[in-house]
């Protein structure tokens, strides 16, 4: 299973059956689904608002993701797990996808990129 945490590719772990460059253009198209999700009520994508804690990618090229929101009552908790099934699902050679929601450890501001910081000009 490849664990992917940074906006760069990582290398598929020893024995994988995922070719570097397919990992790598998973990686991509799976961070770019990612970001085509937004929490309502804030203006930024979910990934650089730090809320995708965990992927995974297994041999079989499905997909287990663990993510939070920005506070356990977000109205949109029982939604927002679909709506990132739904896009990472539409990336090219993904299988299967889960979602999974946790708020261990709790969200809180410094998890947002820059990217995010500069969107909702938190400094």
């Amino acid at each position: 299973m490849s664990d992917i945490t940074e906006t760069t590719a990582i290398p598929a772990e020893p024995g994988s059956t995922i070719p570097p460059a397919e990992l790598e253009r998973l990686t991509d198209g799976i961070i770019g689904a990612l970001k085509t999700v937004y929490d309502p009520e804030i203006p930024a994508d979910i990934y650089e608002l730090g809320l995708i804690y965990r992927i995974d990618v297994d041999d079989d090229r499905n997909v287990s993701i663990d993510m939070t929101l920005t506070a356990p009552g977000c109205p949109v908790a029982g939604e927002m797990p679909g709506w990132v099934e739904n896009a990472v699902s539409a990336v090219d050679g993904v299988g299967d996808v889960k979602v999974r929601m946790v708020f261990d450890p709790p969200w809180d501001p410094s998890r947002m990129s820059e990217e995010a910081r500069v969107a909702l000009d938190f400094f």
